[in-house]
């Protein structure tokens, strides 16, 4: 044995000692420190603790009970439930005077416009002066027909005295002829004269419907308004010829009831029904708009696609015609167990999420429900305090472990994920 390696076991030997007493020296030391500060020292990791922080951190979601509500997104421009067209009632009179003009709101029968009177004036007191001359025309033929009547009567009494001195022959039977005829030319003319007073009362009653017409011209050449509403369009001057083949004067929207007429997919047409609600909303406004489906007209556009659903809006206040607005309408609500959207997959085996179970993964068919946002509603495959993977497309497959970590708005309570005491969570 070399001088060198001689001296290396001497000083193993005399400093062997010396180690063990430091190590003993080092538990009371441990313990002193214990009874002074009352903190355990940190214990060592264990196996399973290792092995745990070794698996892969996936976020999971828990099934919960929450409310769903079935919607529908439309979008359509707004305009009136229904328009009334205002159109002259008197042809060919030109305009005096023009009472309201777009934006007015208006109630039934007051005045929208004038038209001038002066012709419909003037025809009236034509009609007066030849209404005084039928009614002298009558009086004239009544008198024609008293005497044409009283002559018919002294004929009549001659021709039969006559007849009876003819048989006595008194008389020729040639004079009892003549007076015979003679009574019957005189009624003749009674008859005349009758058809002449007949014809004169109809003459009467021709001038009466001409005024009485004149009469309702004259009237209608005030325009009234037939309708409560907004006038949303006015065609009409002063000075021009009113005219219903120049277009309706006034377009008002009846009783100020507007709609949307909204764009609907042709998938969607089917749920809905009148009564629905619906909150409205333009592209700049953040305060929505109450309304509720008052129709779904029964087509689709066979170019487009898209059917019609028509949203009677409960503000028309706050909308204008051609105004773009956005509908959602609800269809149904429920509540019910509710994943996120993104934890479901689809594949060949239909629809899925992925379960994890005291930190192993399985997939599970379910069956899928409302779809509110960010959430859909899970009728079948799931119950209540479940955990699935909040992403099904992360890279997991059944039968991994992972160390599941609760999703923001959630906690997760499972034994793999609590931590130990002295442990913090990761």
């Amino acid at each position: 044995m070399t001088a060198p390696l001689r001296a290396l076991l001497a000083a193993a030997l005399i400093a062997s000692p010396a180690l063990a007493l430091a190590q003993e020296a080092e538990v009371p030391a441990a313990t002193e420190a214990t009874a002074e500060t009352g903190v355990e020292p940190a214990a060592e990791p264990t196996a399973e603790a290792e092995a745990e922080a070794g698996l892969p951190a996936i976020t999971v979601s828990e099934v919960r009970a929450v409310p769903l509500v079935d919607r529908v997104m439309a979008s359509g421009l707004v305009d009136a439930v229904e328009e009334v067209q205002v159109q002259p009632l008197v042809e060919g009179q030109p305009i005096d005077e023009l009472l309201v003009d777009v934006g007015d709101t208006v109630e039934a029968g007051q005045v929208l416009a004038r038209l001038s009177t002066s012709t419909l004036e003037l025809q009236l007191s034509q009609l007066a002066a030849n209404r005084a001359s039928v009614e002298a025309q009558i009086a004239q033929s009544e008198a024609s027909l008293l005497q044409a009547t009283t002559n018919a009567e002294e004929s009549e009494r001659q021709a039969a005295r006559n007849v009876e001195l003819a048989q006595a022959g008194t008389v020729s039977q040639a004079q009892a002829d003549q007076t015979t005829a003679a009574a019957e030319a005189a009624r003749a003319s009674v008859r005349v004269a009758e058809q002449g007073v007949a014809s004169a009362q109809a003459q009467l009653e021709l001038v009466e419907a001409q005024t009485a017409n004149a009469e309702l011209q004259l009237s209608r050449a005030e325009v009234e308004a037939p309708v409560s509403g907004l006038v949303v369009a006015r065609n009409a001057q002063v000075g021009a010829i009113a005219s219903s083949a120049s277009g309706a004067m006034f377009t008002i929207v009846r009783d100020n009831a507007m709609e949307l007429r909204a764009d609907v997919a042709e998938q969607d047409l089917l749920r809905l029904e009148p009564g629905q609600a619906a909150t409205l909303s333009a592209m700049e406004s953040a305060a929505g708009i109450a309304g509720e489906v008052r129709l779904v007209e029964p087509a689709i556009d066979p170019t487009t696609r898209l059917g019609t659903a028509r949203v009677e809006i409960a503000e028309p206040e706050r909308v204008v015609k051609g105004m773009f607005l956005t509908a959602e309408i609800r269809v149904s609500e429920a509540e019910g167990l509710a994943v996120p959207v993104t934890a479901v997959g689809s594949g060949p085996d239909g629809t899925s999420v992925m379960r994890v179970r005291d930190g192993v993964v399985e997939r599970v068919n379910v069956t899928t429900g409302i779809r509110d946002g960010g959430l859909i509603g899970i009728t079948e495959g799931l119950e209540a305090g479940d955990l699935v993977v909040t992403k099904a497309g992360a890279f997991v497959r059944p039968g991994d472990r992972i160390n599941p970590i609760a999703a923001p708005d959630q906690s997760v309570e499972t034994a793999s994920a609590t931590p130990t005491e002295g442990e913090q969570a990761p």
